[in-house]
């Protein structure tokens, strides 16, 4: 299929329910949350906590009305943070939501892979059209097909490598297997950048792209380029049996953090007055550069299946980023992970959850927060 979509042709059905979750989280009730007040803030006790600022009225009135219809239709929250111009103006934690607790982040994962490549090819160390099995020549199966030569760093990034499904589930469970042996042996069915398959190992193995040319870890690399500039400490990533961080899943950070990373994307790349990400990666990067499609719909039954009108996730995908609605784009993780970055308003919104409705979770923020922001 070309790598195109009429989006004026999609029609039909109401978008449901997003991917089940990498890692499962623990259970908490919505109706024993311990809501904090939407004009209270706490104190910065850290040097780099993002600055806080005083709600508008609007918001003020609609966050009480958001967590209320949150607690009538019983949606597993565990944290939101909205920031405006560079101040968190809201914050709310739910159930097992803390502040100062890292929270699992699923495929939001994905998006700081992504930034780890765009350092990279800043520095110089990878281009985005290299072939990926040029750094892996030790671990290709004894034919190579002409698309899985063809397969670029850049199809990986924007999940269009080729595959006709996830590979992701079977190769994890594989007792003893080598996750990029077993990435690059999984048939390529389709040439590289014309069909959307979500594809967890496909970011997995950017995280062992970036292994390879830089020496170092993802969490490793990242650490001074990205978290120690903004701030962000106690940052852990799950490992593949080889030693590589998962990539496409297996980060954790807290709700602050995502909401910084949030901020970081909004200014292009730049934080404190320093372009530490080139404005053009970033720019790429959290566009639409491809069709898109959920992962519980295949990319040729799109246009038949789901209404762009009432789903957000068939409005484009980047580099490991999802366009939505509102002309906002977001960093995604299953089970109610959320970067959601609001050009239009200089907001951004970060959430935590552990429910199965993710589109649910994106409408009652387009429905009470997106209007209230001034």
């Amino acid at each position: 299929m070309k790598s195109t979509i009429c989006y004026s042709l999609i029609i039909a059905a109401v978008c449901s329910f997003h991917a089940a979750a990498s890692d499962n989280l623990h259970k908490s009730h919505p109706e024993n949350n311990s809501v904090k007040s939407f004009s209270t803030f706490a104190e910065q006790t850290e040097k780099k906590s993002l600055p806080r600022g005083k709600a508008p009225e609007s918001l003020q009135k609609s966050m009480p009305e958001y967590v209320k219809a949150i607690q009538d239709a019983k949606v597993n929250m565990h944290s939101i943070m909205v920031v405006q111009h560079g101040k968190v103006i809201a914050e709310q934690w739910f159930g097992e939501g803390k502040p100062d607790v890292p929270h699992i982040l699923n495929s939001v994962s994905k998006s700081f892979t992504s930034t780890a490549v765009g350092f990279a090819v800043a520095e110089g160390k990878l281009k985005v059209t290299d072939k990926v099995i040029s750094f892996f020549p030790d671990k290709l199966p004894a034919e190579v097909s002409d698309n899985l030569k063809a397969m670029e760093i850049r199809h990986l990034l924007t999940m269009t490598c080729g595959h006709d499904s996830d590979p992701s589930s079977s190769i994890r469970e594989a007792e003893g297997a080598d996750w990029i042996k077993a990435f690059l042996a999984y048939p390529v069915q389709h040439k590289p950048g014309e069909y959307f398959q979500y594809n967890s190992l496909g970011t997995y193995m950017l995280s062992a792209i970036v292994q390879k040319v830089t020496g170092q870890k993802v969490l490793d690399y990242l650490t001074p380029r990205l978290f120690q500039p903004l701030g962000i400490e106690g940052a852990t990533w799950q490992e593949s049996p080889q030693g590589i961080n998962c990539g496409g899943w297996g980060l954790y950070l807290k709700t602050e953090d995502l909401a910084k990373m949030g901020q970081f994307l909004l200014q292009k790349g730049k934080w404190e007055d320093k372009q530490l990400l080139p404005k053009e990666w970033v720019e790429t990067a959290t566009s639409a550069v491809v069709p898109s499609s959920p992962s519980w719909v295949r990319f040729d039954e799109v246009a038949q299946k789901l209404d762009p009108e009432t789903c957000d996730w068939v409005h484009g995908y980047g580099y490991q980023f999802w366009q939505c609605r509102h002309n906002c784009y977001r960093a995604d993780g299953a089970n109610g992970q959320y970067i959601i970055v609001i050009p239009e308003k200089d907001a951004v919104v970060a959430a935590t959850a552990d429910l199965q409705d993710m589109q649910q979770e994106l409408d009652l923020i387009w429905q009470y927060i997106l209007p209230a922001l001034d």
